[in-house]
């Protein structure tokens, strides 16, 4: 097994996580098999009690892990399935030795940070790296570990030490160390400044690790002078540092680091094993993303639209159903709390702005969330996607949204609720399920993969995932549609097409009167890839750019494209121009509310 780590320097937030993901892609189209690992030293257990404004979205895989957004870069980017046990956390090492010790294991000793905390550390990733992600057996050849934080943050010292050690136990050619650093351009002299870099790689020697190649983040790719300058003083030949410049989206970095791929391999011993890396259908979807130039516009509209890492899946898998469809995404980001009554009367501007935003979108997007903040507006929301007939998504509380606002202004329920925002409602149209905990937050929810089974064999849900007779998707709630209201529901005409194995939870909602109304209580946004779009976001995509009905006669495939990037169907839904957007977001126009511009590392 070959390991390759990527630390970080200067600062956070530079883009390990894309950098490793994008090694990942740059290696298996070595043809190597590829695993990743992530290391957060924080001390919580997993990220699912973790505030999106704290850490980003939390990602779920198959299993049901709650994980680090950059574990779904890395399935995204390498079209792996990983489990919870690639999220590697301090508390978890934590706890595990704590559970030893209590159990005797240790004979007695005193149990320490070094060697219990550190060998603790080394057996899970040698244990983890051993498990096959890609669907193939044996183990993988290359495992790519993230080191979260910043080097010389005190909390992830037990892991600097236990990967210090690692790289020497397993020998020379089969560890790599790549360190991305920043090297800022000063505003007042335009000069590349390399300190930043030296103090960092100094600090990392002296924690018992010794870069092999330099990632550097800059606006601009490296002046041949800084590489020679930053050679010298971390001791790193000029070949191997490569220049990590801002780009238009993140599919160029693994374009960015092929210049270094000799460098990669010759350091893991695998010059005569891999081949040349062969990155023809990525440069090809890189490129076209490049040139798009059609607008869709998609309004968001959820809690946390001041932060665009809340939402980074559902954001990318917009992006691929976009770029499958040729168009370029412009996301309206819409703060739910905007659309409602009483910011009408405390804030007529922003409501106003909001109420603007949702009328000029090609489609509505609500996503998950918890809570009752912005609840009314995103009825609001569903009902005027529903009564204008704009095609809608609703994600997990999106889809509970959608049934909630039909049986209020279908069934003339007013008091319709979900008992998670009204206990006390007579109306419970959103029930808490059995099953949950309300005492335990952590991993009490229903998680991880589970079986929907189509009820319409003909409806456009299962006609998108290929009119198969069922599909398995990621989960996480606590709250399920209330079975007893079902049959009322679907006399008035809301379908719900897709169920669980017992028929009883309700997993896809659909209104066959509707262009595209589609409800769904799983997140269909975690198993997006950027060669496979999500089914549901397809739709989505396809009917705001009025190509709907030939994707589903294609059983959810786009039509073939022309060269000026326009599908061979339907002409853009209603001619309009639109002005264009203040915010790029990792190619993902927007309005600004998304956490700034530029791209997203």
């Amino acid at each position: 097994m070959k390991y390759v780590l990527v630390t970080g320097g200067v600062v956070s937030g530079l883009g390990k996580g894309v950098t490793a993901s994008s090694i990942g892609v740059l290696l298996k189209a070595c043809g190597l098999r590829v695993t990743s690992i992530k290391i957060d030293p924080y001390l919580n257990t997993d990220a699912g009690t973790m505030s999106p404004f704290e850490h980003g979205e939390v990602f779920v895989l198959d299993d049901g892990g709650e994980v680090d957004l950059d574990l779904g870069n890395y399935e995204r980017f390498l079209d792996t399935t990983l489990t919870r046990d690639n999220n590697i956390t301090t508390g978890k090492i934590y706890q595990s030795v704590i559970n030893k010790e209590r159990k005797g294991d240790y004979l007695g000793k005193t149990v320490q940070v070094v060697p219990h905390i550190t060998d603790a550390i080394q057996e899970w990733i040698e244990r983890v790296a051993m498990v096959p992600v890609d669907g193939k057996e044996g183990p993988a050849d290359v495992c790519v570990i993230e080191l979260g934080g910043t080097i010389g943050d005190i909390e992830s010292m037990p892991f600097v030490e236990a990967l210090g050690q690692f790289s020497y136990r397993v020998g020379p050619g089969n560890f790599l160390l790549i360190h991305v650093s920043l090297v800022p351009v000063l505003n007042v002299v335009g000069e590349q400044k390399t300190k930043p870099t030296q103090h960092s790689v100094r600090g990392l020697r002296g924690l018992g690790l010794t870069p092999n190649i330099l990632a550097c983040r800059s606006t601009k790719a490296l002046d041949e002078n800084v590489k020679g300058k930053l050679a010298q003083f971390c001791h790193v030949p000029a070949e191997n540092i490569v220049t990590l410049y801002d780009v238009p989206n993140i599919w160029h970095i693994p374009l960015l680091l092929k210049m270094a791929h000799e460098a990669i391999l010759k350091g893991l011993d695998l010059l005569g094993v891999a081949r040349e890396p062969d990155l023809e259908e990525w440069t090809a979807r890189t490129k076209i993303f490049d040139v798009l130039q059609a607008p869709v516009r998609i309004a968001m509209v959820g809690k946390y639209t001041g932060l665009s890492d809340a939402y980074l899946s559902v954001l990318k898998a917009l992006l691929h159903a976009s770029v499958a469809c040729r168009r370029k995404l412009i996301v309206d980001w819409v703060a739910a709390g905007d659309l409602e009554d009483a910011t009408a009367k405390e804030a007529p501007d922003a409501h106003k702005a909001a109420w603007d935003l949702l009328k000029g979108a090609d489609g509505v997007l609500v996503p998950g969330g918890f809570g009752d903040r912005g609840v009314q507006g995103k009825i609001l929301a569903a009902k005027y996607a529903r009564e204008n007939k704009v095609p809608y998504l609703g994600i997990c509380l999106g889809m509970q949204i959608a049934v909630i606002e039909f049986a209020r202004s279908v069934l003339n329920l007013h008091d319709a609720n979900s008992t998670e925002f009204d206990p006390d409602t007579k109306t419970p149209c959103v029930i808490f399920m059995p099953e949950g905990s309300k005492t335990h937050m952590g991993g009490t929810m229903r998680l991880g993969s589970r079986r929907t089974y189509f009820k319409v064999v003909d409806c456009k849900s299962a006609k998108l995932y290929g009119n198969v007779s069922f599909v398995d998707e990621r989960h996480r709630h606590r709250y399920e549609v209330n079975p007893d209201m079902v049959s009322q529901l679907e006399k008035a005409g809301l379908s719900f097409v897709g169920k669980d194995e017992t028929g009883q939870r309700m997993e896809i909602i659909e209104l066959p009167t509707h262009p595209y109304f589609v409800g769904a209580q799983f997140h269909p946004e975690f198993k997006s890839r950027p060669g496979k779009p999500s089914a549901l976001f397809l739709g989505l995509i396809a009917a705001a750019c009025g190509n709907l009905e030939t994707v589903l006669q294609n059983n959810g495939h786009v039509g073939k494209p022309l060269s000026n990037g326009h599908l061979t169907t339907k002409t853009y839904q209603n001619g309009n121009i639109f002005k264009s957007s203040n915010g790029l977001v990792d190619g993902v126009y927007s309005n600004g509310n998304g956490n700034g511009n530029g791209v997203h590392w």
